[in-house]
Protein backbone atom coordinates (compact mmCIF):
# COMPACT_ATOMS: atom_id res chain seq x y z
CA UNK A 1 0.00 0.00 0.00
CA UNK A 2 1.38 3.39 -0.88
CA UNK A 3 2.12 6.06 1.71
CA UNK A 4 -0.86 8.12 0.51
CA UNK A 5 -3.27 5.28 1.21
CA UNK A 6 -1.63 4.56 4.54
CA UNK A 7 -2.16 8.20 5.41
CA UNK A 8 -5.78 8.04 4.24
CA UNK A 9 -6.32 4.90 6.30
CA UNK A 10 -4.82 6.57 9.38
CA UNK A 11 -6.99 9.66 8.84
CA UNK A 12 -10.13 7.50 8.53
CA UNK A 13 -9.25 5.53 11.65
CA UNK A 14 -8.49 8.69 13.61
CA UNK A 15 -11.74 10.30 12.46
CA UNK A 16 -13.70 7.20 13.44
CA UNK A 17 -12.05 7.30 16.86
CA UNK A 18 -12.92 10.98 17.27
CA UNK A 19 -16.55 10.35 16.26
CA UNK A 20 -16.74 7.40 18.64
CA UNK A 21 -15.31 9.44 21.53
CA UNK A 22 -17.78 12.25 20.87
CA UNK A 23 -20.58 9.69 20.68
CA UNK A 24 -19.49 8.14 23.98
CA UNK A 25 -19.27 11.51 25.70
CA UNK A 26 -22.70 12.46 24.39
CA UNK A 27 -24.28 9.23 25.63
CA UNK A 28 -22.57 9.56 29.02
CA UNK A 29 -23.80 13.13 29.35
CA UNK A 30 -27.34 12.00 28.46
CA UNK A 31 -27.28 9.15 30.99
CA UNK A 32 -25.78 11.36 33.70
CA UNK A 33 -28.31 14.13 33.02
CA UNK A 34 -31.28 11.79 33.09
CA UNK A 35 -30.07 10.15 36.28
CA UNK A 36 -28.85 13.07 38.36
CA UNK A 37 -30.21 16.33 36.92
CA UNK A 38 -33.69 17.77 36.59
CA UNK A 39 -33.51 17.99 32.79
CA UNK A 40 -31.41 16.38 30.12
CA UNK A 41 -30.08 18.20 27.05
CA UNK A 42 -32.03 17.20 23.94
CA UNK A 43 -29.14 17.81 21.56
CA UNK A 44 -27.20 14.76 22.77
CA UNK A 45 -29.48 12.34 20.91
CA UNK A 46 -29.05 14.25 17.66
CA UNK A 47 -25.28 14.44 18.11
CA UNK A 48 -25.19 10.69 18.73
CA UNK A 49 -27.04 10.05 15.46
CA UNK A 50 -24.62 12.31 13.58
CA UNK A 51 -21.65 10.45 15.05
CA UNK A 52 -23.09 7.06 14.10
CA UNK A 53 -23.65 8.21 10.53
CA UNK A 54 -20.08 9.47 10.26
CA UNK A 55 -18.67 6.29 11.77
CA UNK A 56 -20.48 4.31 9.08
CA UNK A 57 -19.41 6.65 6.28
CA UNK A 58 -15.76 6.72 7.33
CA UNK A 59 -15.63 3.00 8.04
CA UNK A 60 -17.15 1.77 4.76
CA UNK A 61 -13.91 2.05 2.78
CA UNK A 62 -11.90 0.45 5.57
CA UNK A 63 -14.44 -2.36 5.78
CA UNK A 64 -14.08 -2.95 2.04
CA UNK A 65 -10.31 -3.13 2.42
CA UNK A 66 -10.30 -5.47 5.41
CA UNK A 67 -13.04 -7.76 4.12
CA UNK A 68 -15.57 -6.81 6.78
CA UNK A 69 -18.14 -6.06 4.07
CA UNK A 70 -20.51 -8.84 3.10
CA UNK A 71 -18.77 -11.21 0.72
CA UNK A 72 -19.84 -14.27 -1.20
CA UNK A 73 -16.58 -16.13 -0.64
CA UNK A 74 -18.30 -19.48 -0.36
CA UNK A 75 -19.40 -19.30 -3.98
CA UNK A 76 -16.49 -17.36 -5.44
CA UNK A 77 -13.64 -19.29 -3.87
CA UNK A 78 -15.10 -22.67 -4.83
CA UNK A 79 -14.89 -21.87 -8.55
CA UNK A 80 -11.99 -23.27 -10.59
CA UNK A 81 -9.01 -21.44 -12.09
CA UNK A 82 -8.95 -17.67 -12.30
CA UNK A 83 -12.69 -17.31 -11.74
CA UNK A 84 -12.35 -16.23 -8.09
CA UNK A 85 -9.77 -13.56 -9.00
CA UNK A 86 -11.93 -12.36 -11.91
CA UNK A 87 -15.03 -12.11 -9.73
CA UNK A 88 -13.12 -10.19 -7.06
CA UNK A 89 -11.89 -7.78 -9.75
CA UNK A 90 -15.40 -7.44 -11.19
CA UNK A 91 -16.73 -6.73 -7.72
CA UNK A 92 -14.15 -4.00 -7.16
CA UNK A 93 -14.91 -2.45 -10.56
CA UNK A 94 -18.65 -2.46 -9.91
CA UNK A 95 -18.12 -0.95 -6.45
CA UNK A 96 -15.96 1.83 -7.92
CA UNK A 97 -18.51 2.51 -10.68
CA UNK A 98 -21.40 2.51 -8.22
CA UNK A 99 -19.61 4.85 -5.82
CA UNK A 100 -18.51 7.15 -8.64
CA UNK A 101 -22.00 7.21 -10.09
CA UNK A 102 -23.50 8.27 -6.78
CA UNK A 103 -21.01 11.06 -6.07
CA UNK A 104 -23.04 13.56 -8.11
CA UNK A 105 -26.25 12.75 -6.26
CA UNK A 106 -24.40 12.91 -2.93
CA UNK A 107 -23.09 16.35 -3.87
CA UNK A 108 -26.63 17.57 -4.67
CA UNK A 109 -27.87 16.09 -1.40
CA UNK A 110 -25.12 17.92 0.47
CA UNK A 111 -25.94 21.22 -1.24
CA UNK A 112 -29.59 20.91 -0.22
CA UNK A 113 -28.48 20.75 3.40
CA UNK A 114 -27.18 24.33 3.28
CA UNK A 115 -30.80 25.52 3.51
CA UNK A 116 -31.68 23.22 6.41
CA UNK A 117 -30.69 23.11 10.07
CA UNK A 118 -30.69 20.33 12.61
CA UNK A 119 -33.63 20.85 14.99
CA UNK A 120 -31.90 20.67 18.36
CA UNK A 121 -28.27 21.49 17.53
CA UNK A 122 -29.03 24.23 15.03
CA UNK A 123 -26.18 23.08 12.78
CA UNK A 124 -26.45 23.31 9.00
CA UNK A 125 -27.45 19.94 7.63
CA UNK A 126 -24.86 20.02 4.86
CA UNK A 127 -22.34 19.00 7.52
CA UNK A 128 -24.34 15.83 8.07
CA UNK A 129 -25.22 15.33 4.41
CA UNK A 130 -21.50 15.51 3.54
CA UNK A 131 -21.20 12.09 5.15
CA UNK A 132 -22.66 10.64 1.93
CA UNK A 133 -19.91 12.31 -0.08
CA UNK A 134 -17.35 10.85 2.29
CA UNK A 135 -18.98 7.42 2.07
CA UNK A 136 -18.96 7.22 -1.73
CA UNK A 137 -15.54 8.85 -2.10
CA UNK A 138 -13.99 6.43 0.40
CA UNK A 139 -15.66 3.38 -1.14
CA UNK A 140 -14.60 4.50 -4.61
CA UNK A 141 -11.01 5.19 -3.60
CA UNK A 142 -10.56 1.88 -1.78
CA UNK A 143 -12.18 -0.01 -4.67
CA UNK A 144 -9.86 1.75 -7.15
CA UNK A 145 -6.90 0.87 -4.97
CA UNK A 146 -7.98 -2.77 -4.95
CA UNK A 147 -8.33 -2.74 -8.75
CA UNK A 148 -4.88 -1.19 -9.13
CA UNK A 149 -3.27 -3.68 -6.76
CA UNK A 150 -4.95 -6.62 -8.48
CA UNK A 151 -3.99 -5.52 -11.99
CA UNK A 152 -0.37 -4.83 -11.00
CA UNK A 153 -0.08 -8.16 -9.16
CA UNK A 154 0.55 -6.58 -5.76
CA UNK A 155 -2.52 -8.25 -4.26
CA UNK A 156 -4.95 -10.97 -5.23
CA UNK A 157 -8.03 -9.03 -4.11
CA UNK A 158 -8.80 -11.18 -1.10
CA UNK A 159 -9.69 -9.53 2.17
CA UNK A 160 -6.74 -8.36 4.21
CA UNK A 161 -6.79 -10.08 7.62
CA UNK A 162 -6.81 -7.87 10.68
CA UNK A 163 -3.33 -9.07 11.73
CA UNK A 164 -1.86 -7.64 8.50
CA UNK A 165 -4.05 -4.58 8.82
CA UNK A 166 -2.18 -3.24 11.83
Amino acid sequence: MTQAFKGLEALCRLSILAAFLILSASVLLQVFSRSFLATAPVWTEELTRFCLIYIGALGAGLALRSGDMVNVDLLCESLPGRWPWSLRLLSAVLTALFAGGLLGAAWQYTRIGVRQTAPSLGWRMDFLHASMLILFAALGLWALMRIFEMLTGRHDGRAIPISEDL
